[in-house]
């Protein structure tokens, strides 16, 4: 049996940088960080454990799909819909990964998409992926 309660602890780290410029809020039942302030959509991420994985939900990548330019094939078989990663377990490539496309997802989040315009390091990161 996996150990959820680690990919749980695992994941919720990934987002422990940002909780003190973030608030907690609700959304669909779900805790989830937003900026102080945010309403409805207006949200960042969050970690939903669930029977048979962990949840690891991030709206960036939903509102500037962008931001998955260059994922890795593994990272892209946990991606489900459209703002949504689930894990089993805890794969310490796989979880680097997704805390680096944390960092540009709250740098996208906390300036609305102006840190992806041409010339920023995201945009560059991007582009020399192609």
């Amino acid at each position: 049996m996996a150990d959820f309660a680690a990919v749980e602890s695992r994941l919720r780290g990934i987002l422990e940088p940002y909780r003190d410029r973030l608030e907690t809020g609700p959304i669909y039942n779900r805790e989830i960080l937003r900026r102080p302030g945010g309403r409805g959509h207006d949200w960042f991420a969050g970690v939903v454990p669930n029977k048979n994985y962990v949840s690891f939900y991030m709206l960036p990548i939903y509102t500037w799909p962008q931001l998955l330019d260059g994922m890795s094939p593994a990272l892209r078989k946990r991606k489900q819909g459209a703002s949504c990663f689930n894990f089993s377990a805890v794969d310490e490539d796989q979880m680097a990964e997704l805390a680096a496309l944390t960092e540009r997802s709250f740098q996208a989040y906390m300036s609305g998409g102006a840190s992806l315009a041409e010339g920023s390091p995201a945009a560059a990161a991007s582009e020399s992926r192609r």
